[in-house]
């Protein structure tokens, strides 16, 4: 159904439906580059993701998980190959509030950067606070709030950047495994309000399988896909499920026959 909600925060019409929602990565390679020296990081990445569709990419430390996400974000640009996808959004691991503001101003800075009004931007703001369970906090500066709101607070912002991409870099990391429990279940809800196109990066292979609808597990830099697995498990799912478990095995094991030796460097 479509609701308000979805009506308040939805993309532009002319991307919803279009082909322009598609994610295609075609032999993809990029390399960090300082002085005369050259760091490999992405080796060939080829991968697709359909609209609404939340992929997980999973993949040993530094083998280039978050500067994929800032090759589809367009903060950096590609070596070789294609990238074909909508606007999109980063959300990093941090949730870089801005201490000065209060968590409505910080929700509404997307929109104030996208030039909307101070007081219509902290309105759309302010309408979504207690439907993602942040009501009462509208005036709360950031060292005031929980890991958790903090992190609700980024989210609603990139939310309301109108993206049709979400790239969320290891967004629940940082916290403890009580509130990374609670913000994984608050985000498969959240999504199922509002839908969008998601890449989720993180390095926790259970919270890939809970959470997305395809695992991408990435090799040792220079990184390259060595396994895809469909997470074809209905939700709500579970920890201990034995479907969840197994898939969560083979996702290990795909890994470990990726891993090799992880030179230090960028994730």
């Amino acid at each position: 159904m479509h609701t308000e909600l979805q009506s308040r925060l939805e993309p532009p019409p002319a991307r919803r439906g279009s082909a322009a929602e598609r994610i295609a990565l075609e032999g993809v390679r990029f390399s960090h580059r300082t002085g005369d020296a050259e760091l490999p990081v992405l080796a060939g990445v080829s991968l697709t993701l359909e609209a609404g569709e939340l992929l997980a990419v999973v993949g040993p430390s530094g083998c280039g998980k978050s500067t994929l996400l800032e090759l589809l974000c367009g903060l950096l640009r590609a070596d070789d190959g294609t990238i074909e996808c909508p606007p999109a959004v980063l959300m990093p691991q941090r949730d870089l509030l801005l201490p000065w503001l209060n968590a409505l101003d910080n929700a509404a800075l997307a929109l104030r950067i996208a030039g909307v009004g101070r007081a219509r931007a902290r309105g759309r703001a302010a309408e979504l606070f207690a439907e993602l369970g942040l009501d009462g906090f509208q005036e709360a500066r950031p060292r005031e709030l929980s890991g958790g709101m903090r992190q609700r607070v980024a989210f609603l912002r990139t939310l309301l950047s109108g993206k049709a991409l979400l790239c969320l870099d290891e967004p629940f990391g940082a916290l403890d495994a009580i509130t990374r429990g609670e913000m994984q279940d608050w985000l498969v809800a959240t999504l199922a309000r509002e839908p969008r196109t998601v890449v989720l990066v993180t390095h926790d292979v259970e919270e890939a399988v809970l959470l997305a609808d395809r695992v991408v597990v990435l090799s040792a830099r220079p990184a390259h896909v060595v396994a895809t697995l469909e997470v074809d498990i209905e939700r709500p799912r579970r920890r201990t499920g034995d479907r969840e478990i197994a898939l969560r095995e083979r996702a290990l094991d795909a890994l470990a026959a990726g891993s090799g030796a992880s030179s230090e460097g960028p994730s």
